[in-house]
Order: C-alpha cells, then structure tokens, then sequence
C-alpha cells in the first residue's frame, strides 16, 4: 500500500516464489485423502526452513506463528510487536527500524548465498540464474477472521498442491 509504513506494529501476511515457480524446496506426499498431503522437505528445504526461523529470531520485534515451505514457494504469517509505538510521523521507520519488506529481503539474500554454495557442493539441485522471484506476496492482516483464513490457507496448502500448476 502507498504510504504504509511496513515497520509497524501488525500482522502480515507473505507468499515468496522460487523463479519460474521451480520445485527446488522437496515434495509433496498426497496420499488417498487430501487433508492428509504433507510437505517432505529435501536437504534445500530443510535449509530454508532454518534460515526462516534464523531471519526471524535476528529481527527485534518480528514473530511468526505460522509458515509453510512448500516445492516452489512460501507462505507465512510475520508480527511486527514493538513496544515503542508511539511515533508521530507513521508514514516512515526510524532509522535502523526493520521493515517487513527488510526481514524479505535478508532472507532471500541469505538462502541465495546457502543455496549456491549448496549447488556447488553438489548438494542441491541446480537452478536458472535466480532461487526467487523479484518480488512477493504480502498482505496486511486486518483483523482476527483474516488472520483465522490466511492461518487455515497456509495449513491446507499441502492438501491443494495438486491444484498447483507447477504440480509434478
């Protein structure tokens, strides 16, 4: 949103995608019924899942109660809970203040630098110049029946892979 100050105390809401919607992360495992779909990360998502939580933990005030690491893509739910609320000007972070779009970028720079060295060392798949798409996802969460959706959306996305266009 123009003008919002994406430092801010709140809720929101991400989806990050590999370049080209490649599956890079593992797989899907869909079994008889849907609502049992789980994610089986390989050693790729497994590394992404621990850079997620490292990004996380480094930025003062950011917390996440939900995320999912799916084949080619991301979702997760990111707090912004700081104390000190009480700026005037709501338009601009003070400096040294993280914004949401700050917490995006340190991870995708710091899963590209473990991923590359990973495709190096032969232990990851190779990808096409780019691990992630430019840009992102993100949506402000604006009150609890949003928040209750994007939870469920991001629990139940294993069970819609198969809906996925970029499924194999």
């Amino acid at each position: 949103m123009k003008d919002y100050d994406y430092s801010q105390n709140g809720a929101y809401y991400i989806t990050i995608c590999t370049q080209d919607r490649h599956n890079l992360f593992g797989g899907v495992i869909v079994g008889a019924d849907l609502v049992s779909a789980r994610v089986e990360l390989n050693e790729a998502g497994k590394m992404i899942e621990r850079v997620y939580a490292e990004i996380i933990s480094s930025h003062d005030g950011f917390e996440s109660d939900k995320y999912i690491i799916m084949p080619n893509h991301s979702h997760c739910i990111l707090f912004i809970n700081r104390a000190d609320t009480s700026r005037a000007d709501t338009r601009s972070a003070p400096t040294g203040t993280a914004t949401v779009g700050d917490v995006v970028e340190a991870f995708k720079s710091k899963t590209t630098v473990e991923y590359i060295s990973g495709v190096k060392s032969g232990k990851y798949p190779p990808f096409n110049k780019k691990i992630w798409q430019r840009n992102y996802y993100e949506h402000i969460i604006r009150d609890e029946k949003d928040y209750n959706i994007k939870w469920q959306y991001i629990g139940e996305n294993p069970a819609r892979w198969v809906e996925d266009d970029y499924y194999i």
